[in-house]
């Protein structure tokens, strides 16, 4: 078996959030998760997604749901850093620095 290109961090948090939602955003975080391992931060066909700037992406899970990640160039480890509502989301980390 091929060893992951990239190494994926969740929370803890972020790990029990998401066993509250519902089963299909469950599913499509799953498949985000093996999607990062294998493909990396860079992923144009999950709905919505974004680069957000300062190494930060963004992609929705469904409608209501979404995931943002952070990923430094020349490294292997992309740390996911919110996966919930698209209302707490850190959309705008210069907002959210006011």
């Amino acid at each position: 078996m091929n060893k992951p290109a990239f190494q994926i961090l969740v929370k803890k948090k972020i790990e029990r959030m998401m066993r509250s939602v519902p089963p299909s955003v469950q599913d499509a975080f799953a498949a985000l998760r093996d999607d990062l391992e294998e493909k990396g931060p860079y992923q144009p066909d999950w709905p919505n997604y974004s680069p957000l700037g300062n190494d930060t992406y963004h992609c929705h899970l469904s409608y209501s749901y979404v995931a943002c990640w952070e990923w430094k160039q020349g490294t292997i480890i992309i740390e996911v850093i919110y996966a919930g509502s698209r209302e707490g989301a850190p959309y705008d980390t210069k907002k959210s620095q006011r």
